[in-house]
């Protein structure tokens, strides 16, 4: 797999990563993340994962995880559905 550079306390995610994972072009994930369509949570491993980060990624009702060591390694990768939320973090309805 592919490294994602560690840059002080947070990470470079190279495009063509996301790219790759959301079947979309570079320059749409570099586009979506200029405005939020793209948006990204980081989680710090404690315990047994100390040293590991997860860093997941979302786009419209689909996420992408990436599990790094401290060398920016992806360890695991993995995407899955995700539900959309409100900004009051109830799940967003469709329909009239």
């Amino acid at each position: 797999m592919s490294t994602i550079e560690r840059k002080g306390s947070g990470f470079i995610v190279p495009a063509d990563l996301l790219a790759s994972a959301f079947g979309l072009s570079e320059a749409a994930v570099r586009q979506g993340m200029r405005t939020n369509r793209i948006t990204s949570q980081s989680e710090t491993g404690v315990g047994e994962d100390d040293g590991r980060w997860r860093l997941t990624f979302f786009y419209q009702e689909r996420a992408v995880r990436f599990v790094v060591n401290g060398h920016g390694q992806v360890l695991k990768r993995a995407g899955f559905p995700v539900r959309r939320r409100t900004a009051q973090g109830t799940p967003a309805t469709t329909g009239s």
